[in-house]
C-alpha cells in the first residue's frame, strides 16, 4: 500500500514537470507590446506540482488527537454540569416545609441550637442501636461519636434526632425493625463539619498519550450519641465497695508419718 502511494505521488510530480517544460516562452517583442483588450484580473496559479500538496493530509496520530480533544470536552462539560447543580443547590432557597422533607428523607430531625442549661451527655448505658443515615448504616452506643456525610440545614452545636433505627439491643432484649422502628429515636448533638483526607484521582489511556490526575475532599459531619430511646434500659448496680479478687486457698499435702 506504502510503494502505491509513493508510485502515485512520482507520476504526479513528472506530469507536472513535463507540462511545465511543453508551454512556449514567450518572446520579448509580445512581452513589451500593449494589447487593447482589457485587462482581466485573474487569481495567481500556483504550478500543479503545488497544488497536490498544498491541501492538509490528515494522518494517524490526528485521529487519536481528536478523540483525545472530545473526551476532554465529554469530561470538561460534565465536571462543569456537576459544578452548577452544587451551586445551583446551594444557592436554592428551601421553605421549612422543603428543609424537613428533605431531611427526613436523609433520616434525621433538626430540633434546635444547643443551649447552656442543657444537660444531653449521661453516662455510658448497656444499650445499642443501628441507624441509617442516606446510605449508610451505624451501630452507636451512648457517647459514641461518628463522621457522615455532610448533613444539610444543620449547623455546630444543634441537636438532631435520628428517625431511621433498625435495631435496638441491650443485654436483656433485643427489637428489629420491619424495617424501622417507629418508636425509637437515637439523640444526636453537632460537633463539627470537616473534611476528609485527600483523594488522587489518576485516569490514563495507554498509546494515546491521556492523563488526569484530580484530588477530591470528601465533606464530613461528626455527631456525638447522647442518648437512645425506645427499649428498656437495664439499671447499674453500683456498690460502694470495689471488687475484690479471690484469694487463693493454700493446697494442703498429705504427709505420711
Amino acid at each position: 500500500m506504502a510503494y502505491r502511494r509513493c508510485l502515485q505521488s512520482f507520476v504526479r510530480h513528472a506530469t507536472a514537470l513535463i507540462c511545465l517544460r511543453k508551454s512556449p516562452p514567450l518572446s520579448t517583442l509580445e512581452i513589451l507590446t500593449t494589447k487593447p483588450n482589457p485587462v482581466i484580473t485573474t487569481p495567481k496559479l500556483e504550478p500543479s506540482w503545488f497544488s497536490s500538496w498544498s491541501h492538509f493530509r490528515h494522518f494517524s496520530s490526528s485521529k487519536s488527537d481528536d478523540s483525545d480533544n472530545e473526551v476532554e470536552m465529554e469530561e470538561s462539560s460534565d465536571g462543569e454540569a456537576e459544578n452548577d447543580e452544587v451551586a445551583a443547590d446551594l444557592d436554592r432557597d428551601y421553605s421549612p416545609e422543603e428543609k424537613e422533607a428533605e431531611a427526613a428523607a436523609i433520616g434525621y430531625k433538626v430540633v434546635g441550637p444547643l443551649q447552656r442549661s442543657d444537660r444531653v451527655f449521661k453516662d455510658y448505658e448497656p444499650v445499642f442501636a443501628v441507624v441509617q443515615i442516606g446510605s449508610h448504616q451505624f451501630k452507636v452506643s451512648n457517647g459514641d461519636s461518628i463522621f457522615t456525610e455532610r448533613l444539610k440545614f444543620c449547623e455546630v452545636n444543634d441537636k438532631l434526632i435520628l428517625n431511621k433505627v433498625l435495631l435496638l439491643g441491650s443485654p436483656t432484649q433485643t427489637i428489629i425493625g420491619r424495617p424501622i422502628l417507629p418508636d425509637a429515636a437515637v439523640h444526636v448533638v453537632v460537633e463539627e463539619h470537616a473534611l476528609d483526607a485527600k483523594v488522587i484521582i489518576f485516569k490514563k489511556k495507554r498509546r494515546k498519550n491521556y492523563r488526569r490526575t484530580k484530588g477530591h475532599r470528601q465533606e464530613l459531619t461528626k455527631l456525638r450519641i447522647t442518648d437512645i430511646q425506645g427499649i428498656e434500659k437495664p439499671e447499674i448496680k453500683t456498690d460502694g465497695k470495689p471488687l475484690k479478687a479471690a484469694a487463693k486457698k493454700p493446697e494442703k499435702v498429705a504427709t505420711t508419718a
